[in-house]
């Protein structure tokens, strides 16, 4: 999948010694921090001067794409913030998180520690620590801001019950700390009670869920679950029915919230999961989960991210993102945000497992190094 920006230049066969820059400059100016803008080109050779000027505007060139005879340039507004030449050098001051949890509770501490915190090492959650599993896209909802496209119109896709059990087979061998099961909506699988069985047996998983299937033999599925090591994660968007059913369908608040009372009746942990499209929206459902004494490890607040169906939202490119494997029908992407977009497409064969989760990781020093390039220091003197 193409991935979006706020402006898209045709540049043809122009380059930057016929007419692109006064246009790309142009653009740039309509632009505001943070904004994409692509540039189009048959004229591949233009990529290299991108790149430098990029780095001399203070803008970055996050992705390339080719498609049969034209190329795809994707860079990020913004002009980074100015620095004293030899002004405190990248290197100079190293600090260490020990831990997170502390025996005082500050209302403005920036890590949120606390003495409920979890002790979390420095190096806590390494690149192949969790594993995301998209089962299938098909869902009951169709949320208008969903980054992988899932309605009840969607295909399938179902990564099926054999396929699961050799990845949490395999997962299990390689010393998996988490896994997270997605989709869609996974309780519309039949078989989605082996598959979390399988995955429960390699590491402790969460399931991602909006709440509404808990009747019958879903219930029934549900309720044949070991509490100990499964944990259910439920969308609710706001505090009150009324932008969380904007986004997601009429109903679909209380539906949410009688799931969630019946899954903790069932004696399974849930967690809830806020997206939202502001801080001041981010804010008022922390108020919300404080008057319910919602823990803070059970609170999940992120905001819309411009991929799938979202029409605004922050711009997630591969460099943006420490990867989280992710698999899918399809293959291995770098992270469940855009595990359907061909950039983040990492490698389309699963098996073996450790092979992937090491083309994650090859991919991600190449990122880090294209990231300290773009970083050196040029010097005239």
């Amino acid at each position: 999948m193409t991935m979006k920006t706020r402006i898209e230049i045709d540049a043809g066969r122009s380059t930057f010694s016929s007419g692109l820059l006064p246009e790309l400059i142009a653009a740039l100016r309509r632009c505001g921090p943070g904004d994409l803008l692509a540039v189009i080109g048959r004229e591949t050779n233009i990529g290299a001067d991108l790149e430098a000027w990029c780095r001399f505007t203070r803008n970055t060139l996050i992705n390339t794409t080719i498609d049969a005879d034209r190329t795809r340039w994707v860079i990020r507004c913004g002009e980074a913030p100015a620095a004293a030449v030899g002004d405190r050098p990248v290197g100079s001051r190293l600090w260490l998180y020990t831990n997170f949890d502390c025996n005082l509770r500050c209302d403005y501490c920036c890590v949120r520690s606390s003495p409920k915190a979890p002790a979390a090492a420095v190096g806590d959650r390494p690149v192949g620590s969790r594993l995301w599993l998209y089962t299938n896209f098909d869902c009951n909802l169709r949320c208008d801001y969903c980054c992988v496209r899932s309605s009840p119109k969607a295909p399938r896709r179902a990564l099926g019950l054999e396929r699961v059990q050799r990845i949490a087979n395999e997962a299990a061998e390689l010393g998996i700390g988490e896994i997270f099961v997605t989709g869609g909506e996974p309780f519309l699988l039949p078989d989605i009670g082996g598959i979390l069985t399988a995955c429960i047996a390699a590491a402790p998983t969460t399931v991602l869920t909006n709440g509404m299937l808990f009747a019958g033999r879903r219930l029934e599925t549900l309720r044949s679950l070991p509490r100990g090591r499964l944990s259910l994660q439920i969308s609710l968007d706001s505090p009150t029915p009324a932008r969380h059913d904007r986004h997601r369908g009429t109903g679909t608040w209380a539906r949410a919230w009688r799931g969630i009372e019946r899954a903790r009746a069932e004696g399974f942990r849930v967690r809830l999961a806020a997206t939202v499209s502001s801080d001041d929206e981010a804010e008022e459902f922390r108020r919300f989960l404080d008057a319910r004494q919602i823990e803070d490890e059970d609170r999940v607040i992120r905001q819309i991210a411009l991929r799938g169906f979202a029409t605004q939202g922050i711009a997630l490119a591969r460099a943006d993102l420490v990867p989280e494997i992710t698999i899918t029908a399809d293959g291995v992407y770098w992270h469940p945000v855009g595990a359907e977009d061909a950039d983040l497409l990492v490698t389309s064969e699963i098996f073996p497992l450790a092979a992937s989760f090491a083309a994650v990781r090859r991919a991600f020093e190449h990122e880090s190094e294209h990231q300290r390039r773009l970083a050196q220091i040029f010097n005239c003197a």
